[in-house]
């Protein structure tokens, strides 16, 4: 087994002791600063190829105090410590410090030492010493002197373990936080400090990380073997690696942004498809383009550079020619099989978002929640509403915070404690009345405070909570009124508008804290706080295993508030609350009412309704099904024959123009009063089927060209299909809406329009990546050809996804989308397996931090 296939999500800092010589050792963990280590006595050690002996008294410091490793397990409040040893004598005691974290011999974070033949590992916590007892020992009879692999590890619920050479042998307890780990420590190894502890033998490999690996990873790591590198193959691999990451994330993107639009599967204009690898490779009707180590003879390098490719729009910069340049020069190392503009449609940065403000609907789902009062009214007519950015309102670059919401959220605050019985909410912290020490008000607002910012409180948060109870009984206040103003302070405070993360690192993946997990699976699958029983699985430790959160979110499912969390995902992926404002023309549509638009909402509601949670079926069945839900408004708006008041359901066994989303009001009015096939064909391609389309020329006329007797909306794209200026991109999205023509711009069924023109409902549909269209005779084989094509599923998994994460997906996420789809589709693809897989994937369960 190779180095590479060692655990290295969490890594803070790693030692693999290749220096062979010098008086200092290098942390090779990447990404952040590097934590790295002076020899004291450079004369009483021997380096070896992959070790370091240590012959003497001496001691490898840390150049600077150990604040890293302390920030990052207090965050996630787990550790695990690795070491490859060879201890050199077994009558070392004291304990002989193998690798500390302390200032002297009585005052340490964490400590695993040598005691003749046991290991003893000690733990500062909330519940152990500041000498970190009592320690977790091993007992005697186990050290020996032969290469050892040592681990040791502590959840988050305080369980701790050891493991010699990849089996547990020890399993205890160190209870409490990590929180009073004294941040002036060094990273020390071979002896304590101020000296007296000295420790002799080898060290091949020290790893510390900020979670706790499981019994497979140790394993996985023993297997590795005592070395992190120096195989010539696997230093092959890792190259063959970065190149294909390379190609994925920086070449992919400049070739979807700039060359597909001409250069697709379908355009393949000059003959020349850039979208696969064989075509790419092939070249078009002047030979090959990309010549793999020879960027003079590589056309695409020769056109990019001249300027003549692209046509329109900017050249590409600088830098993107040297990075093509480069690519080309390194061997044109190509990692996907196709490349999907969709991926990298989104702006750049706008995918790596990770502070975000609840949105309206959030919020108020968040008080009611954490304190029993329902603000939705007053909530809505005070703070602005969310905009939509990239298809979604919950987009989190575009949640920003003006004074209008800081006024509107302090205005709020106020309201919502007057609303409350405060004595009674503070019984739930606390059963006292009377706070009269700093001891018994800092667990107060400690205990109360994690409930309502999401997750326990840093020390100075606790000083300046707590100080606003003693300010109170300073000046004489009641018990209750300190309270009443230590909920209006945190309920306005930035920890509770906005869903707030720890973020400091190295620059790679680590696992999100248990409670930071918590809240992600909430506002995911309820769109509000964690409950008491998702806290108790977090504060637990629980949440770090799958099993435990995959029941969580199951039995989360069965709350009405999921349902009406997937309720705001349709209403927000269709925009429906665009028909609150929809104002048709009055001449062309005397009928309009606002209340028909209000139908043609809740019927878009209650069949999504009845296709996901009552019939539990696939997403993508969302896009035929023979039955809808209407008013006796709405139902004679369509064509049908009411049958009786409210909201009913109604067969369309026998209807084939009706039978899905697509033949719904709610969506058929995007076309606009003149039922424009670009603006439904757009959709269809954006929303449907995940396609991407440039922007038209600037300076070309958008204006709809009007029908008239023997011209139609199809006559008039056919028209633009066959222009050689506009038929490239047209081609792409207007022939996705033959197939609703015969409906107006309310979504009525025509078989003629006004002129007398027959409208039709053929057509053909292209999947964006296919080079051959799929012919339909009618909307309803279109309906049915869209619920069952891959691509349509594949979309609604990334666009739930993205609405889950509240962010717009990028190329780094298209791996683990992937994973989503393939996993929940073996459960049957629904929404409720969808939610399942995107919490249990990587990118919920995992973050990437800044530096």
């Amino acid at each position: 087994m190779s180095a590479a296939e060692r655990a290295s999500d969490g890594l803070v800092v790693l030692y693999t002791f290749e220096e062979k010589s010098g008086d200092v050792v290098h942390d090779q963990a990447p990404g952040g600063s590097p934590l790295d280590l002076r020899i004291d006595k450079p004369k009483t050690i021997e380096w070896t190829e992959n070790s370091l002996r240590l012959r003497g008294d001496t001691m490898l410091r840390s150049l600077t105090p150990a604040t890293k490793i302390r920030d990052r397990v207090k965050q996630t409040n787990e550790l695990t410590l690795e070491c490859w040893i060879r201890p050199l004598q077994l009558s070392q005691a004291g304990p002989a410090r193998i690798v500390s974290v302390s200032s002297d011999s009585s005052n340490r974070n964490l400590t695993l030492g040598q005691d003749t033949t046991g290991y003893d590992v000690r733990l500062r916590t909330k519940t152990t010493s500041n000498n970190g007892l009592p320690s977790t020992a091993t007992g005697k009879n186990v050290v020996n002197q032969a290469l050892t692999h040592v681990v040791y590890s502590r959840a988050a619920d305080g369980t701790t373990s050891v493991y010699l050479d990849g089996k547990k042998i020890r399993a205890g307890k160190a209870g409490g936080g990590l929180e009073n780990w004294d941040a002036s420590y060094h990273l020390l190894l071979g002896n304590e400090q101020n000296g007296g502890r000295p420790w002799k033998g080898e060290f091949h490999l020290v790893a510390i990380y900020d979670r706790v690996l499981s019994a497979d990873e140790v394993q996985k790591n023993f297997q590795a073997g005592a070395t992190a590198g120096g195989d010539p193959e696997l230093a092959a691999k890792l190259a063959h690696a970065k190149a294909e990451s390379h190609f994925a994330t920086q070449i992919a993107p400049i070739l979807a942004r700039n060359c597909l639009e001409c250069h697709d599967t379908v355009s393949h204009k000059g003959g020349l498809d850039l979208s696969r690898h064989e075509p790419a490779f092939a070249g078009g009707e002047s030979g090959p383009v990309i010549v793999p180590g020879k960027v003079s003879e590589s056309l695409l390098i020769e056109q990019i550079v001249s300027g003549d490719m692209p046509p329109q729009g900017p050249p590409l910069s600088k830098e993107q020619q040297t990075l093509l340049a480069d690519w080309v020069a390194d061997g044109a190392v190509w990692s996907v099989h196709q490349i999907d503009p969709a991926i990298y449609s989104s702006k750049p940065g706008a995918s790596q978002t990770w502070v975000q403000r609840l949105t309206v609907d959030e919020y108020v789902e968040t008080v009611r929640s954490a304190v029993g009062v329902d603000m939705d009214s007053q909530t809505r007519q005070l703070l602005p509403a969310d905009l939509r950015a990239d298809g979604f309102s919950n987009t989190a670059y575009n949640l920003t915070v003006d004074m209008k919401h800081v006024e509107a959220y302090a205005q709020l605050a106020r309201m919502i404690v007057d609303d409350m019985d405060v004595l009674k909410f503070a019984k739930k912290f606390s059963k006292s009345q009377t706070l009269n020490t700093d001891a018994s008000a800092r667990k107060f607002v400690e205990a109360m405070g994690t409930w309502l910012l999401r997750g326990p409180l840093t020390d100075r948060e606790i000083t300046n909570y707590s100080g606003i109870l003693t300010s109170v009984a300073s000046a004489g206040g009641t018990y209750e009124q300190g309270v009443a103003l230590l909920l209006e302070a945190m309920l306005q405070s930035p920890r509770f508008v906005y869903r707030v993360e720890y973020q400091r690192g190295n620059g790679t993946n680590r696992y999100v804290s248990d409670y930071e997990l918590a809240s992600r699976i909430s506002y995911i699958v309820w769109g509000g706080p964690p409950d008491d029983a998702l806290y108790q699985a977090a504060k637990a430790g629980r949440l770090s295993d799958r099993k435990e959160c995959r029941q969580q979110v199951r039995r989360m499912l069965d709350d009405p508030r999921a349902k009406k969390r997937s309720q705001q995902f349709v209403r927000d992926w269709l925009n429906l609350d665009r028909l609150t404002n929809l104002n048709p023309n009055k001449e062309r549509f005397p009928d309009w009412t606002s209340e028909l638009g209000e139908d043609m909402r809740d019927e878009t509601l209650a069949f999504f309704d009845e296709v996901i949670w009552k019939q539990n079926r696939p997403m993508s069945d969302l896009f035929y099904a023979d039955f809808t839900f209407a008013t006796p408004r709405l139902a004679k708006h369509y064509g049908l024959k009411p049958q009786g008041n409210g909201l009913r359901r109604y067969d369309l066994s026998n209807i084939p123009s009706r039978g899905g989303i697509l033949t719904q009001g709610s969506v058929l009015t995007i076309g606009g009063d003149h039922a424009s096939m670009v603006t439904r064909g757009l959709f269809v391609l954006t929303n449907v089927l995940r396609g991407v389309i440039g922007a038209p020329p600037p300076g070309t006329d958008t204006t709809p060209v009007p029908t008239k007797p023997g011209q139609t909306h199809r006559t008039v794209a056919e028209e633009r299909i066959q222009s050689q200026s506009c038929g490239g991109c047209h081609l792409k999205f207007e022939p996705l809406a033959f197939g609703l023509e015969p409906y107006d711009g309310l979504g009525a069924f025509h078989i003629k329009d006004e002129y007398g023109n027959d409208l039709r409902a053929d057509g053909e549909l292209l999947i964006p990546g296919e080079a051959k269209p799929v012919s339909y005779r009618d909307t309803a084989e279109l309906m049915r050809l869209l619920a069952a094509s891959e691509r349509v599923q594949e979309t609604m998994v990334w666009k739930l996804t993205q609405f889950a994460l509240g962010r717009p997906l990028g190329p780094a996420d298209a791996i683990a989308v992937d994973k989503i789809g393939i996993a929940s589709k073996k459960s049957g693809a629904t929404y409720s397996d969808l939610i399942t897989e995107i919490v249990l994937s990587d990118l919920v369960l995992k973050i990437q931090p800044q530096q």
